[in-house]
Order: C-alpha cells, then sequence, then structure tokens
C-alpha cells in the first residue's frame, strides 16, 4: 500500500518561500511509470492542480498562477518529492496535498490521481 506524507507546510509572510516535503513508502517509484503531484484546495474552492512531474523522464507541469514561482523535483534515492515555492502570495493559502497517479501522463485533474497524503497547511499573511 502506497503512503504519502507531507511536510514543511506553515505560516509565511508575502514574498517569502516554503519547501514542502512528500516523502512516498510502500512503493519504489523510480522503477515505474507514475506521476507525483502536488494539488492545493482553499476553504469553499474545489482542489485544484498546481504541479506534477513524471517520477522516470523528470517532465514537469505547472499552473498558470505559479509558474516561475514554484518548482517540483525529485529525489530518487529518498523517494520524496519537494515543492519549492518562492515569492508566495496571500492567494497561495490552502491545504496542499501530494498525490500519485500510476501513468506517464501528467494529468491535471485530480480525479485521476490514485493515492493521496493527509495534506500541510500554507497561510501566506499580507
Amino acid at each position: 500500500q502506497v503512503q504519502l506524507v507531507e511536510s514543511g507546510g506553515g505560516l509565511v509572510q508575502a514574498g517569502g518561500s516554503l519547501r514542502l516535503s512528500c516523502a512516498a513508502s510502500g512503493h519504489t517509484f523510480s522503477h515505474y511509470a507514475v506521476v507525483m503531484g502536488w494539488f492545493r484546495q482553499a476553504p469553499g474552492k474545489e482542489r485544484e492542480f498546481v504541479a506534477a512531474i513524471s517520477w522516470n523522464i523528470g517532465n514537469t507541469n505547472y499552473a498558470d498562477s505559479v509558474k516561475g514561482r514554484f518548482t517540483i523535483s525529485r529525489d530518487n534515492a529518498k523517494n520524496t518529492v519537494y515543492l519549492q515555492m518562492n515569492s508566495l502570495k496571500p492567494e497561495d493559502t490552502a491545504v496542499y496535498y501530494c498525490a500519485a497517479d500510476k501513468g506517464v501522463v501528467i494529468e491535471s485533474s485530480y480525479h485521476l490521481y490514485d493515492y493521496w497524503g493527509q495534506g500541510t497547511q500554507v497561510t501566506v499573511s499580507s
């Protein structure tokens, strides 16, 4: 059974940075076709795509709202995916979720992801 555990959330001022981590266990992702994604959900809003990376190839995709500010990466040895968030804005405030999709095509719809972490809160103050 795959388990995803996020960490790194917190409170930061606008313009600041945070790095989220997603540690995967129960599955060695470097050996399989899998896409790792980050999503976020603000109160009263639908869960939205933030970024994703194909584990084997390393292709990435980003939501327009975070392009140029966020960077997704992975560490095969640690079975961990990261989301480096710079120039944070108050509108980035949300619970951030890590997710895994068994496949090679990067999908932005959260319905297509198979495994989810518990989420980590990111709050950006103005």
